[in-house]
């Protein structure tokens, strides 16, 4: 009975926190005033798909960040050029935020131990590891897709190294910061 009580917990939290990923994502494209022509945004949609990969594991912050990826794809949110660009680009981009739960049983034991430098340490390395990993998704849709756009004679991996880097290095930051404060307001809820 305790693990189907576990498995609904889990559902539950994977469908309210992608959408919570979704809304937070929608509020920062509106807030950005389209300074990033071709898309992107300084975004706060990763800190629920931390939360829940920090909370569940890899396997929750995963499907959470493809939920997400799926819910702006179907809902028109989204800058969609070609089928394998929007794929890349949401599928894969928002999945691979969720492998931050790598670091999971490192901040759960942290926690549980009251070890506060430690448990930041992997929630920062946590949050980093996902939005890198979002960033080179980006990046690789960037070059394959985006070159066009590209400077005359600049690279088009520098273009869109640059162009995806000046929205995912502040969103990491910002991202990091409220995860960290959302945790040290509730760290019983991590456990």
């Amino acid at each position: 009975m305790e693990k189907k009580r576990n498995n609904t917990l889990f559902l539950v939290e994977v469908a309210v926190f992608s959408a919570l990923a979704y809304l937070l994502d929608m509020v920062s494209g509106l807030l950005s005033l389209k300074i990033w022509p071709q898309g992107g945004s300084i975004s706060i949609a990763m800190i629920p798909i931390f939360l829940m990969s920090f909370r569940w594991g890899w396997k929750g912050g995963i499907l959470s960040g493809f939920l997400l990826g799926l819910l702006q794809f179907i809902l028109g949110f989204s800058q969609i050029y070609t089928l394998l660009q929007g794929i890349i680009d949401y599928g894969v981009a928002f999945s691979v935020v969720g492998l931050a739960g790598i670091f999971a049983a490192q901040v759960k034991n942290s926690l549980a131990n009251n070890n506060k430098k430690s448990w930041i340490t992997y929630v920062v390395l946590g949050t980093f590891l996902g939005s890198a990993l979002r960033y080179l998704a980006h990046v690789y849709s960037g070059i394959v897709f985006f070159g066009e756009y590209a400077p005359a004679g600049q690279p088009v991996a520098v273009y869109s190294f640059v162009y995806n880097g000046t929205y995912m290095l502040p969103s990491f930051i910002v991202s990091a910061i409220i995860v960290i404060l959302i945790i040290s307001a509730a760290p019983k809820k991590m456990i």
